[in-house]
């Protein structure tokens, strides 16, 4: 009898070849493929006869094969069945479905799941692309049969073509739990299963594959069910209880135990260019309470873009030099750690004490990096900013107190701080700083093991940007406003999502994360809005109208080069129009984006380069063309490249002819609000949570069960009572219950999400 634990290969029915191809699945034991759940289900208790079918309802058909034909038609070819019952008959689609020649025959019982369509050629109704599966005969043996019709189907997505499909892992998966009935062993204890009101784990396996009869089909649909709920609580339960043994074993570390005297606050109250903010000040003492302590702080501070996350981490910094230690920030560019150190020196200018400060990039000649890197070694700066040049092995800090890292998630570097850290010296603290705003439930995962701080609270002087999106077609008039923008002395961006070349030539944006790219060619649901013509003066004011794109096809993907170059001698002619993208060596970069701030370029063309991190205060108008094709959250930080000084600012949406419903939702979404974590929370419900951050985040658990978007109340749930267990509540379970939780999360951690081990 196989145990969970057992290799695949031993289940009934796997053997060696198939346990291959059950590996290439992450399907390496029974356990594995028990929690491979139905991804729908089918209700074939009480199948409709084809008499009782209603137009637009969808609905489980059992019926008889009775024809087959392959149609090459002059727009596409088609696949044609028609299954029928007694008089009456079906006729089902497939498009461009030529691997379903010679698949039936007539005979055949076969189950159709889909909408129900009226025929326009004959009395019968139409299914267009059904879900299907080829029944059993009569001469299969009984089981078998009773696992396909008569009851609710649970349907699974393909472990390796046709041989894998959901009628074999029907019958492979009811044969192993039917061999190990009264023999999975439980995992939680009983105490928690009673309180939570949670099914025990062998009854939620078998219920959530072969569901009872009377089990609601829209709850097993939504992954609602009793049993649904117990094993995502078990898979979320095990990785907060992961993440809160990290917290602990961190806390019980050696750090430093920073003084917060009248010496520190003076310091700080000098350099603040403004009152801060409600937030700011409620964050900066959730950082300064962990400081105090004499374990190293791990906090996540998350602001929404231009909520003055710099200004608390210059505020913490100060705390650490002021107590006689050094402080290092880490950007993910140079342009953006330059960007700090300028805007650290010149508020550090104001105290009254002398601060030394050190900037350390890549690109500094070998003398500059040697002279600085000996600064720092000597402890003589005491404020270190940089790329990732400060984790190389040649830099050696002195006395290291506080590290801060910004965009962390852009570089992945937080597990690399032994190499900042001298053998016998207590940890430094750590703040890690994000402008992407991150859902709580997102956050909870992946950045489970810190603790967090939200700001939330726009500092003054800083005015809303008024976003509109504008149609391709009358994009002359962006152009103008652009001008007269430029006339009253400010400067604009114009983003594009391609360097050069067609849109095959996409080194700057990543469209996996958001509908693959041929879905630009989808009708719009929702026309453009368009601006009136002989109104570009006051182009926002008078968007109010609807026109609908054009029909046709889409026009070509426009790429920064060439509308540079068409720009520059066309619309906005005698204007100074610069040209930025990734394709250019980090010096060019640096000089063009110091021209920008220093006033001498205009108008900016560029990629999504300039998506974080620049800060051009006299910036007022973001064009983006080709928005649709830009993810939400670029859409986001582009926009907050402007408004960032006093004057109105703007963004300006330009779509192309044709729009996909994710696209216009995206669209319509930035139009609507400016909370970054709103826009992060319906972010992260269209993308899901494994392509939040536009490649797949190293860190972020692979769920078997739960899903961070729909379970977002079970992923509080589950913090809480790890919280509860870890702190070793009186009755929370016995010594054998206890013992087996914490060797199931050994394994768990260790083997399903991939991260270091809980000890």
């Amino acid at each position: 009898m196989p145990g969970l634990d057992s290799p695949v290969k031993f289940v009934r029915g796997v053997g060696p070849h198939v346990s291959e191809m059950l590996a290439a699945k992450g399907i390496q034991t029974a356990e594995d493929l028990l929690y491979h759940l139905p991804f729908r289900y089918e209700d074939r208790q009480n199948p409709r006869s084809l008499d009782e079918l209603k137009p637009g309802e969808t609905a489980s058909v059992i019926a008889e094969v009775r024809g087959a034909a392959f149609l090459r038609t002059r727009r596409m070819p088609l696949f044609e069945l028609t299954v029928g019952q007694g008089r009456h008959a079906l006729k089902c689609i497939w498009f461009h479905a030529g691997y379903l020649e010679g698949k039936f025959h007539a005979g055949q019982t076969v189950a159709l799941y889909g909408k129900i369509e009226p025929s326009r050629s004959t009395s019968n109704f139409k299914m267009i692309q059904p879900q299907f599966e080829i029944l059993p005969d009569s001469s299969d043996d009984a089981e078998t049969r009773l696992l396909e019709v008569g009851r609710i189907t649970p349907v699974y997505e393909s472990l390796g073509g046709a041989r894998l499909a959901s009628r074999w892992q029907r019958k492979v998966i009811f044969n192993l739990l039917d061999s190990m009935r009264g023999n999975v062993p439980e995992c939680l204890p009983a105490t928690m299963l009673g309180r939570l009101d949670l099914t025990n784990r062998e009854a939620a396996l078998r219920e959530v594959h072969f569901p009872r009869e009377g089990t609601s089909l829209s709850q097993l649909q939504s992954w609602a069910t009793p049993a649904h709920r117990r094993l995502i609580f078990e898979e979320l339960f095990f990785l907060e209880l992961g993440l809160e043994l990290k917290r602990r074993r961190m806390r019980e570390r050696a750090g430093i135990a920073f003084a917060t005297n009248d010496k520190v606050r003076e310091a700080i109250r000098e350099v603040l260019p403004f009152h801060p903010t409600a937030a700011q000040k409620r964050t900066l003492g959730e950082i300064v309470t962990d400081m105090r302590a004499p374990n190293p702080m791990r906090r996540l501070l998350q602001g929404d873009v231009g909520s003055g996350k710099t200004i608390v981490a210059l505020q913490a910094m100060l705390v650490a030099i002021e107590n006689g230690y050094q402080a290092a920030l880490m950007a993910p560019t140079e342009i953006l750690a330059t960007q700090h150190f300028l805007a650290a020196r010149k508020l550090l200018e104001r105290s009254s004490r002398r601060y030394r400060m050190v900037l350390l990039t890549g690109s500094l000649d070998e003398d500059r990096k040697r002279t600085s890197r000996g600064l720092i070694n000597r402890g003589e700066a005491q404020l270190v900013i940089g790329t990732h040049a400060l984790i190389e092995e040649k830099v050696e800090f002195d006395r290291l107190g506080l590290v801060v890292v910004d965009e962390q998630h852009r570089f992945g570097v937080l597990q690399r701080f032994k190499l900042m850290k001298k053998p016998n010296q207590p940890e430094p603290d750590v703040l890690v700083m994000t402008a992407t705003p991150i859902p709580r439930t997102l956050a909870l995962s992946l950045y489970g093991d810190l603790d967090v701080s939200i700001l939330d609270e726009l500092p003054p002087g800083r005015t809303p940007i008024v976003t509109r999106r504008v149609p391709e077609e009358r994009s002359d008039d962006v152009w103008d406003f652009v001008r007269k923008q430029v006339a009253q002395g400010r400067q604009a961006y114009i983003v594009y999502p391609v360097i050069e070349g067609s849109s095959d030539d996409q080194p700057e944006l990543d469209f996996s994360h958001d509908e693959p790219a041929a879905a630009v060619s989808e009708p719009a649901t929702t026309p453009a809005k368009t601006v009136r013509k002989g109104k570009t003066a006051n182009l926002f004011p008078d968007i109010s109208g609807q026109k609908p794109s054009p029909k046709g096809k889409g026009a070509e993907l426009r790429s920064a080069v060439a509308m540079h170059e068409k720009l520059r001698t066309g619309p906005l002619a005698g204007l100074r129009v610069g040209l930025l993208h990734g394709r250019l060596d980090a010096d060019d970069k640096e000089i063009i984006m110091r021209r920008f701030q220093r006033g001498e370029i205009d108008v900016l063309v560029s990629t999504t380069v300039i998506e974080v991190g620049v800060d051009v205060p006299n910036s007022t108008v973001m064009v983006v063309e080709h928005a649709e094709r830009f993810g939400l959250a670029q859409l986001h930080q582009l926009r907050g490249r402007v408004g960032r000084g006093a004057a109105k600012s703007y963004c300006i949406l330009i779509t192309g002819p044709r729009v996909s419903e994710q696209a216009e939702e995206r669209l319509n979404a930035m139009v609507r609000t400016q909370d970054g974590f709103e826009l992060a929370e319906l972010d992260l419900s269209m993308r899901g949570p494994g392509e939040f951050f536009g490649t797949r985040q190293a860190g972020l658990p692979d769920f078997r069960v739960a899903n961070l978007v729909r379970d977002r109340a079970l992923l509080e749930l589950a913090k809480l009572e790890a919280e509860r267990f870890a702190t070793v509540t009186p009755g929370e379970g016995t010594e054998t219950e206890r013992a087996r939780v914490w060797a199931r999360l050994r394994e768990a951690w260790q083997r399903r999400y991939g991260l270091v081990e809980a000890g």
